[in-house]
């Protein structure tokens, strides 16, 4: 029997959460390095997965196949394709970089409020290596039950993390408050966001847990490839009005977690009121379960239903880009502008999945990592910014990088990043999906690029306005970054760099599976119209 190295690689950081949240309370810097072991540790096995799969393969490989509730037909299994692996590796290599970058964000506030209640650092870190592990099972998941359980169970950690170690920079609302009541105010603000985050993300699970179900009752399965397989050679046929049904419910739940508009409000809360890294948890890592799922099981398992409801998604797709790019534009919030920011790029990813060509598809995988690099070198800059100036208000700041370049130049990359400048990795993304939706949907493909041009826009104002111009009083004595900071920011700039010039690591594990899920949808790239010269 072969070593279960995805299983390794998922229950490593689970017992890193449970171990460090046994760490005496006294020992915070012991439960801190505790907690970033594990992660370098499952950093580490990551990379053996990535090594270990042959791209040229099998569609799933490293699997893993167990009975684990046989009188129901739930079985504990595992694999991983291309989409998978990449999404696995980005996780792994994110969370190291978030507990580093929130080292200090649970620790005690004795010496700023003595009133106030002392905060579990060791629940903070092992919060975050617990979604860690239940995030890359996700990836890992062939079985749609246990894929089920995974992507319900991820929300009770995060409940924890964005209500119970939200963000201490409280908007001037607050600050401005009798003393202990900008307190209450920003901790109502924190509870509101966990519980919206909470509820839409419960309500879409319960319809998918529906869809689930009937799902059984047609296929006599939970196992993604018994399924896709009895769909292939023909002996598993569901009716077309049911398997509308059943998709609807599957693509609503993940529509709710990508975030896609109109079912992206509860995100804008999540990351302004959580702390920076957590931010980055969320739209860097959790959200992309919701595209991971769209490409793995809605377009696996129900093919004909997918092609029906393209146009509506890309419909909806577009306006995401458009309405999540115009808010940004906007706001006054550092942080809800990020979180603005994604909903566009999500409509990205989701447009280039359902394009349904090999240069979308191709585009939207590269797009989820890439984002999630260039979302986390941004908001953690962005969040070492706030702790210094204790605001998220944009109109707080004022030619930082006077008395902090640095800082400044590292913000400007990730903005740079962020808007898809040519050179950095979002742009082959983008490129991509623009190039696969444009041939065969040529009108969205047009319309979308509005989303490239305010990009620009909303990052280069607020660069501007926070980093340029007259040295603001409150900023004067702003340190630049710290060791620690920079341990952070750096190999996420590195990468940036990198993928943007020599994507070819990515695109060769990413490519062949995509090629399997066209095929699931009996879908061909579009021929060119103007055949080239003889």
């Amino acid at each position: 029997m072969s070593f279960p190295l995805l299983t390794a690689t998922a229950v490593l950081p689970a017992v890193g959460a449970i171990v460090t949240a046994a760490v005496p309370a006294a020992r915070r810097t012991a439960a801190k390095w505790l907690a970033l072991v594990f992660s370098l540790a499952t950093l580490v096995l990551a990379a053996l997965v990535v090594v270990r799969f042959e791209p040229g393969g099998d569609r799933y490989q490293l699997t893993e196949s167990h009975a684990w509730i046989p009188d129901f037909g739930v079985r504990y299994e595992l694999g991983v394709d291309g989409i998978g692996v990449a999404l696995l590796a980005l996780t792994a290599l994110l969370i190291p970089f978030v507990i580093l970058a929130g080292w200090h964000d649970a620790d005690p506030l004795e010496e700023v409020n003595p009133n106030r209640r002392w905060r579990p650092t060791q629940g903070f870190f092992a919060l975050i290596l617990m979604v860690e592990a239940m995030v890359i099972l996700s990836f890992e998941a062939t079985d749609v039950f246990l894929f089920y359980i995974l992507f319900e169970a991820m929300l009770i950690p995060m409940y924890f993390l964005i209500g119970g170690f939200g963000d201490r920079a409280a908007p001037a609302q607050f600050a401005a408050t009798a003393a202990g009541g900008g307190d209450e105010a920003a901790a109502t603000q924190r509870s509101y966001a966990a519980v919206k985050f909470l509820l839409y993300n419960l309500v879409g699970g319960l319809i998918m847990l529906a869809a689930v179900i009937g799902l059984y009752v047609v296929a006599g399965s939970f196992s993604l490839s018994e399924i896709a397989e009895a769909r292939a050679n023909g002996s598993l046929s569901i009716a077309t009005d049911i398997e509308r049904w059943l998709f609807l419910g599957f693509f609503f739940a993940f529509a709710v977690k990508a975030p896609l508009w109109p079912l992206h409000t509860w995100l804008p809360n999540a990351m302004g009121e959580a702390t920076a890294p957590v931010a980055v948890l969320i739209t860097a890592v959790v959200d992309k379960v919701g595209t991971f799922a769209m490409l793995r099981f809605c377009l696996q398992l129900f093919p004909e239903a997918s092609k029906w409801a393209t146009p509506v998604i890309l419909v909806l797709a577009l306006i995401s880009i458009v309405y999540g790019a115009l808010l940004a534009v906007g706001q006054r919030d550092m942080k809800r502008l990020i979180a603005y920011a994604s909903i566009s790029h999500f409509g990205f990813i989701i447009m280039g999945i359902f394009a349904m060509t090999s240069q979308g598809q191709s585009g939207a995988t590269l797009y989820m990592v890439n984002h999630g690099i260039s979302t986390a070198a941004l908001m953690l800059v962005a969040g070492f910014l706030i702790t210094r100036r204790g605001s998220r208000l944009i109109a707080d700041y004022g030619g930082v990088q006077k008395v902090a370049p640095v800082l400044a130049g590292t913000f400007l990359i990730g903005g740079l990043a962020t808007l898809s400048l040519p050179g950095l990795s979002p742009f082959v993304s983008e490129f991509l999906v623009l190039v696969g939706t444009f041939s065969r949907y040529p009108v969205i493909g047009i319309i979308a690029t509005i989303g490239i041009v305010l990009a620009a826009l909303y990052v280069l104002v607020l660069y501007q306005r926070t980093m340029t111009g007259p040295v603001k009083a409150e900023v004067r004595t702003m340190p630049d970054l710290r060791v620690r900071e920079l341990v952070v920011v750096t190999p996420l700039i590195a990468l940036l760099l990198f993928l943007g010039v020599y994507p070819k690591p990515l695109t060769e594990i990413v490519n062949p599976a995509v090629e399997h899920t066209l095929s699931d949808v009996q879908q061909t790239d579009p021929k060119p119209e103007v055949e080239a010269a003889p």
